[in-house]
C-alpha cells in the first residue's frame, strides 16, 4: 500500500468518524423527544481489485420496528378516543348522580311519592299541598338539569369536531410537505432520517385524531389510510386549516337535532360526506358521542319524562307539562316524535303551581277505559271534601305503580325506536314502573361512564408497555451512545496517528531527495 493510499484511507476514516459524532450529538439532544427514533450511520468498506480503499459513509437511517410503530398508532387512537369519551361522561356523572344518592332522578321521584304519602294523612293541609308542588318542581328541575348536561356535551362534541378537523388538515399538510422533502433528498442520495423523525411525530399526532395506517412507498414517501380504507390526502402544498380537504360546518346540537339530515353536519372530504369512515381517536369518539351515546341518553330521559307526565295525567292530575302547559302526545311515528326533547322543558303545571290544592282535588275528569285508568271526577275545590283522598290514592297506587287500574298494566315505556329518527335503543328492557325506569336509566348511564374509565386505565397500561418496547428498540440509549463515542474517540486517535506517521514519512522522503 502506498503512503498516498494510507493517507486517503485515514482521512476518509476521520470524515466518517465526524459524521458519526454528529449523529451521536443529534441522538443525545433528542433523547427526550417524543416519537424520536435513534438515527444510525450506514458504512460500507471500499475495495478495488482486492486492495482496501477505506470506508464509505452512507445516509443515516432510523432504527425502527415497523410492526411496533403500527401497533402504537392503533393504541394512540384507542386511548385518545377513550379519553375524549371519559371527559364527556364524567361531566354527565356530576349531574346524573347514583341511585339512592338523593340527587338522582330516582331519589327525586321517591321524594315526590313520599310527599303524596304525607299529604294522604292530612289532605286539607295547605303546607303539605305546597310540599307536593315543591317536590314536583325539584324533580322537574333535576330532569331539566340532566337534559341540559346532555345538550352541553353534545355541543362540546360538535365544537370539538370543528377543531379536530382543522388540526387534521394542518397535520396532513405537514406530512405532505415532509413527504416531498424526503423524496427529493433521497433522490439526491442524502440522509432523510431527521425528516422521517419529524414525519413520524406528525403521524403519531394524526393517530390521536383518527385511526390511521401507513403504507411505505419505494420513493420514501408514505400513504395514509383510515382503518375503513379511506385515503387521507397528504400532498405537499395542501391548504391547511378549515379550508383544507376535510371540512365540517357548524351546528347546534339541541335535543331534536341529529345527523344526517337533522341539522347536524357530517365531515366532508373534498365535498363528499365521509363521516362513517372517520372512526377511532378524538374524531371518532366525538362522532359517537354526538350522534349515538348522548342522543340515546337524552331519549331515555325524554321517555321517562313523558311517562311521568302521562301517568299522572291519566289518573286525573296534570302535574307535569311542557313549556306551553300541555302534556305531549304519544303514539307517533317514530315513537317519540311528539316529545323529543321534552325533558329539557318539562315543568310543573302552572295551574297547579298557582293552586296547590289541585294535587288533592285533581285537574281533569277521566272517562275511564278498560285498557287504561278507571273513571275519575275531580273534587270541587269549593264545595268538595277537604279530606278528599281519591286522587291521592290513585296517584300512590297507580301513577307510581305498575298498573293503570286494578288488573290493567301500565302502558310500557319505550326502550326501542327512540330519538328523533327512531333508530336509538336503550341498553335495558322496558321496566314496569317509573321508579324502575329511573333506576335503570341512572345505573346504566353511570355504568357506561365507569366502564369507559376502566377501559381507559387498561388501554393506558397497554400503551405504556408498548411505548417501553418501542423505546427499547428505537429509543436513545445513553449508555450505548456514550460507548460508541468512546470507541470513536479511540478510532479518531488511531487515524490521526496514521496521518501523522504518513506525514513524517513524507518529510523523511523529501529530506532524502534533497
Amino acid at each position: 500500500m502506498s503512503l498516498e493510499s494510507a493517507l486517503s484511507i485515514a482521512s476518509g476514516g476521520l470524515a466518517n468518524i465526524n459524521a458519526q459524532f454528529a449523529l451521536i450529538s443529534q441522538n443525545v439532544a433528542n433523547a427526550a423527544t417524543p416519537s424520536y427514533a435513534v438515527e444510525v450511520s450506514t458504512q460500507t468498506a471500499l475495495t478495488a481489485d482486492g486492495m482496501p480503499l477505506g470506508v464509505r459513509t452512507g445516509p443515516a437511517t432510523l432504527q425502527i420496528d415497523q410492526t411496533l410503530q403500527a401497533a402504537s398508532l392503533q393504541q394512540n387512537a384507542t386511548v385518545t378516543g377513550l379519553q375524549t369519551t371519559q371527559t364527556a361522561l364524567q361531566s354527565i356523572d356530576a349531574v346524573l348522580g347514583t341511585p339512592g344518592s338523593g340527587t338522582d332522578i330516582g331519589s327525586l321521584l321517591g321524594n315526590l311519592k313520599n310527599s303524596f304519602s304525607t299529604l294522604l294523612t292530612d289532605p286539607g293541609s295547605q303546607t303539605q299541598q305546597s310540599a307536593v308542588v315543591s317536590a314536583a318542581s325539584t324533580l322537574a328541575n333535576g330532569i331539566n338539569s340532566l337534559s341540559a348536561a346532555y345538550t352541553a356535551q353534545r355541543q362540546a362534541a360538535q365544537t370539538d369536531l370543528g377543531s379536530a378537523v382543522s388540526t387534521l388538515n394542518n397535520t396532513l399538510a405537514t406530512i405532505g410537505q415532509l413527504n416531498s422533502q424526503i423524496v427529493t433528498m433521497r433522490q439526491a442520495g442524502q440522509s432523510t432520517a431527521d425528516l422521517e423523525n419529524q414525519r413520524n411525530a406528525s403521524v403519531a399526532a394524526l393517530s390521536k385524531l383518527i385511526n390511521v395506517q401507513t403504507v411505505q412507498q419505494p420513493d420514501g414517501s408514505i400513504d395514509l389510510y383510515t382503518t375503513t380504507g379511506l385515503s387521507l390526502p397528504a400532498q405537499a402544498g395542501s391548504t391547511t386549516g378549515t379550508s383544507g380537504p376535510f371540512s365540517i360546518a357548524g351546528g347546534s346540537a339541541q335535543p331534536g337535532a341529529y345527523y344526517p339530515g337533522g341539522g347536524l353536519p357530517g365531515i366532508a372530504l373534498n365535498g363528499a360526506d365521509v363521516t362513517s369512515q372517520m372512526q377511532g381517536g378524538q374524531i371518532g369518539a366525538d362522532i359517537t358521542l354526538r350522534d349515538t351515546t348522548l342522543p340515546t341518553d337524552q331519549a331515555e330521559l325524554d321517555e321517562f319524562s313523558y311517562g311521568l307526565a302521562s301517568q299522572f295525567a291519566a289518573q286525573g292530575l296534570t302535574l307535569f307539562t311542557d313549556a306551553n302547559g300541555n302534556v305531549p302526545a304519544g303514539g307517533g311515528t317514530p315513537a317519540q316524535s311528539g316529545y323529543v326533547g321534552f325533558a329539557a322543558t318539562i315543568q310543573v303545571n302552572p295551574a297547579v303551581t298557582a293552586a296547590p290544592n289541585l294535587v288533592r282535588d285533581g285537574t281533569t275528569a277521566i272517562a275511564g277505559s278498560a285498557t287504561g285508568a278507571s273513571a275519575f271526577t275531580p273534587n270541587d275545590p269549593v264545595t268538595g271534601q277537604a279530606g278528599f283522598t281519591t286522587l291521592i290514592n290513585r296517584v300512590l297506587n297507580y301513577t307510581f305503580g305498575t298498573q293503570a287500574q286494578a288488573g290493567v298494566s301500565q302502558p310500557a315505556l319505550n326502550t326501542n325506536g327512540l330519538g328523533a329518527t327512531g333508530t336509538l335503543t336503550a341498553p335495558f328492557t322496558s321496566p314496569q314502573s317509573l321508579s324502575d325506569y329511573a333506576t335503570d336509566l341512572v345505573s346504566t348511564q353511570a355504568q357506561t361512564s365507569a366502564t369507559t374509565t376502566g377501559n381507559l386505565a387498561t388501554e393506558q397500561t397497554m400503551q405504556s408497555s408498548l411505548n417501553a418496547r418501542i423505546s427499547s428498540v428505537s429509543g436513545v440509549n445513553m449508555d450505548t451512545e456514550m460507548s460508541q463515542m468512546i470507541g470513536l474517540q479511540n478510532a479518531y486517535g488511531a487515524n490521526a496517528r496514521v496521518i501523522a506517521a504518513v506525514q513524517a514519512m513524507f518529510q523523511q522522503l523529501l529530506q532524502a531527495v534533497q
